[in-house]
């Protein structure tokens, strides 16, 4: 009954092919790629942008999101190898499970539960806000108390439904719809920086490196626990900024981790989930350097407006039409973003329940869509309830502690299966392995310190009550446990094994 022990390589991927629990392999490399394009691009690409380079990094915000990038490659890199090894839904869970133990894929696959949950909901308020921003535009606005920030929000709990029911109908038809949406989502991204070329003054670019000031900070329970614990003021712009500007902009690529809870549907995962994970983090790197490099072109960097700099940069230069053009990509980069979280979120779950550390009866697929259906709906009416009835803004640090503490745990986890199954065939491999993947879990561990205290302090309550869970059923009805434990058997009076 050890909670440390070890659910093997083989046993994991014999699992997927039990006929109860076995779902439909209809992805290819194409598709995962869409998939994580369209879970890391949201409105993060049209906001945090302008927002960063304003307060903390100026035109040398395209460097912070190159580090960024780098620093988020090597996380990508440590899911690639380990999903092309366990072609198994539950992602970082999964992959714990067979390297570090029980108990450390229980605390992964629990806050993978909280990113996804949190993420979905939160990201479906801001599909709700700019949805409000464009029907406003167009001369339809909504009703306040039914809309983004009002008592219920109406509109992002029907989102949730609709794309809820995508989901439960099918993989491959979430798949079609996604890929058209995310199609155009990088057509108005691309019209936005091509438009934007037209306004850059090369004099914005000066300097380059703007000179190193103190930074405005927050103080108590909403100050970086890093701060709290150090004292250390943080610095805007210099060096230092663009180091700030890295860790502030790393956020907006969390979400190609997505792309590894669908490797069961994959049709050829070992080759199939490293090009998916990391072409989509090379286009996505591409896409906000391409857009820094517009917004701080067309005006300068002090002079931008940190809510909505990309729309206002237009408005600067007498296009006001084209803040209806980026609330529209916005609405539709959304779109895909919940939809990707929402299955995301079914993926774990069903992995956890087809092992027994959740209720195995929530596992059931549905004999002819071959989806997670009960999963499937028990997860759209939680997201439902958390995106229409959460304060905004309330929630939006906790998705990125629990997305990066899965990063640290995956990072370690690859070089401890280096070590104990050397003899397994990985699709992909961590090059200069343990020292990659030990820096990469050194970096997601120092941006988790960069989070406020109020957000540490939530996360521990989260995982207090994932251990309550756990040790009162998780341990007890664990599938490989019960496999593993020892029985009488009358024939021959003494202990033995399952296998005999």
């Amino acid at each position: 009954m050890s909670v440390m022990r070890t659910k093997s390589v083989e046993r994991s991927i014999a699992d997927t092919e039990e006929p109860e629990f076995r779902l439909k392999k209809s992805l290819s490399a194409f598709d995962l790629t869409v998939f994580g394009v369209g879970v890391v691009i949201g409105a993060g690409i049209f906001t945090l942008t302008g927002r960063v380079a304003h307060e903390v990094a100026g035109p040398a915000i395209v460097v912070s999101f190159v580090v960024a990038a780098i620093a988020c490659g090597l996380a990508a890199m440590c899911y690639a190898e380990f999903a092309s090894t366990v072609p198994v839904s539950g992602s970082a869970y999964t992959f714990s499970y067979a390297s570090l133990g029980e108990l450390f894929a229980w605390i992964i696959g629990w806050d993978l539960i909280l990113e996804m949950f949190l993420g979905a909901g939160v990201v479906a308020q801001g599909w709700s806000a700019y949805l409000g921003v464009l029907l406003e535009q167009l001369g339809l606005p909504i009703p306040e108390a039914i809309g983004y920030g009002g008592t219920v929000d109406v509109m992002a709990i029907l989102l949730v439904i609709v794309l809820g029911a995508l989901m439960t109908y099918g993989i491959r038809e979430s798949m079609r719809v996604n890929m058209v949406l995310v199609g155009l989502k990088l057509f108005i991204v691309l019209f936005v920086i091509v438009a934007g070329l037209l306004f850059v003054n090369p004099a914005n670019y000066t300097p380059f490196i703007p000179d190193s000031a103190p930074r405005e900070t927050a103080t108590g329970l909403t100050q970086p626990l890093l701060q709290f614990v150090s004292g250390i003021e943080p610095m805007a712009f210099g060096l230092g900024g663009i180091f700030a500007g890295a860790a502030l902009v790393f956020f907006a690529y969390i979400g190609f981790d997505v792309v590894a809870t669908t490797a069961e549907e994959t049709k050829k995962p070992q080759r199939d989930l490293p090009i998916g994970i990391i072409a989509s983090l090379v286009i996505c790197t591409v896409l906000y350097c391409a857009v820094a490099l517009v917004v701080t072109g067309m005006v300068s960097y002090a002079d931008l407006d940190p809510a909505a700099a990309l729309a206002n940069a237009f408005a600067h230069h007498g296009q006001a039409w084209m803040a209806t053009v980026i609330s529209a990509g916005a609405v539709a980069g959304l779109t895909t973003v919940v939809l990707t979280l929402l299955i995301g979120a079914t993926r774990i779950i069903f992995a956890m329940s087809r092992d027994a550390l959740l209720p195995r009866s929530l596992a059931k697929v549905h004999p002819t869509r071959r989806t997670p259906w009960v999963i499937s709906i028990i997860v759209t009416v939680v997201v439902a309830l958390v995106a229409g009835l959460t304060p905004v803004g309330v929630l939006e640090e906790m998705v990125n502690i629990g997305t990066l503490s899965a990063f640290v745990l995956v990072s370690i986890g690859v070089i401890v299966l280096r070590r104990t199954r050397p003899d397994l065939k990985r699709g992909f491999r961590v090059p200069w392995s343990p020292v990659l993947p030990a820096l990469s879990a050194a970096i997601c561990t120092y941006l988790m310190l960069n989070l406020t205290v109020e957000t540490w302090l939530r996360f521990l309550i989260w995982l207090a009550l994932g251990f309550v869970i756990y040790f009162a059923y998780g341990r007890g009805h664990s599938r490989l446990g019960a496999d593993d434990a020892p029985y009488f058997n009358p024939a021959e009076p003494k202990i033995v094994g399952r296998d005999g």
